[in-house]
């Protein structure tokens, strides 16, 4: 839901109590020159119940609780995502050693370990987080307005684009030079497949919002 300015729905307010159509006044705001969102999101500041006066929707706000959820399911995320490529960008170096390099120098055994570690840890708590945050806004759908759950859902839209964009980049300067290996398009592959699902969830869930808007 796009956020809408406090004059603006003040307006809606006072039209609707002055008992103008919900299709009117918004019709009369995108003339105006109000972007279609906000124009909508200024509608939906108050239910649309049968009561003489415009009934305002309680406004989301954003508790601690909340925000810990928030930072603990981005934290999570953030880490799974990058431990997972570490572990398989680490198994591809063994199992593909770079030619140039010789005998493998590639990181101990310790680092396989702590890759592991770190997704048996963060993947379960990940999905438990998700889980819980995903009952309780579809339990009361004003939760999607959540300030904290807007940026950090397109703070990780951005990330996953640019990792996305950056693999696509790498690929085709390799490809221009013309040294392609099956080594690199591995690790090519793995990093567009683990940045490739998390921007298409996070682009359906904006998606998604727009909608209920």
């Amino acid at each position: 839901m796009a956020s809408a300015d406090k004059d603006l729905i003040e307006f809606v307010g006072r039209a609707l109590d002055r008992g103008e159509s919900r299709e009117a006044i918004e019709r009369a705001l995108t003339v105006a020159g109000w972007p279609p969102g906000e124009a909508r999101s200024a509608l939906a500041a108050y239910a649309a119940v049968d009561f003489p006066m415009a009934v305002p929707r309680p406004r989301p706000s954003v508790s601690a609780r909340d925000a810990f959820l928030y930072l603990l399911l981005f934290l999570t995320l953030s880490l799974s995502a990058f431990y997972l490529g570490a572990l398989l960008f680490e198994l591809v170096d063994r199992l593909i050693p770079d030619p140039d390099l010789g005998e493998y120098r590639g990181y101990s055994d310790d680092w396989i370990r702590w890759c592991v570690a770190m997704l048996a840890v963060s993947v379960p708590v990940f999905g438990l987080v998700a889980r819980r945050i995903g009952r309780e806004v579809a339990a009361d759908p004003a939760k999607r307005a959540s300030s904290v759950r807007k940026w950090l859902t397109y703070i990780a839209l951005f990330i996953a684009a640019m990792v996305l964009i950056g693999d696509v980049v790498a690929l085709i300067y390799e490809f221009l030079r013309g040294e392609l290996t099956l080594r690199f398009c591995l690790k090519i592959v793995i990093v567009a497949a683990i940045a490739g699902p998390i921007f298409l969830f996070y682009y359906r869930t904006v998606s998604d919002d727009a909608q209920q808007s």
